[in-house]
């Protein structure tokens, strides 16, 4: 278990998740991935961070539409 930190510590924390996150973006699901980058949108120490967060926030919520037709899809095949 983690010990408590200093409310001042909270957001240099939560940067460190959000860039684990996008470190390792094959292993997490696009709600994680988004909240990630919203927060390094936000939150991010360079301008090159920020701007790679919104594109790959661009990337992730272009490509959401295509993966709903496929359920879509698999679900009229199913019937």
């Amino acid at each position: 278990m983690r010990a408590p930190t200093h409310r001042a510590d909270w957001p240099a924390d939560r940067l460190a998740e959000a860039r684990a996150v996008i470190a390792d973006v094959a292993h997490h699901g696009d709600h994680l991935i988004r909240l990630a980058c919203n927060v390094l949108v936000t939150h991010g120490e360079t301008a090159t961070e920020r701007k790679d967060a919104r594109v790959l926030l661009f990337v992730i919520d272009a490509r959401r539409p295509i993966r709903q037709a496929q359920r879509d899809d698999n679900r009229e095949v199913g019937q």
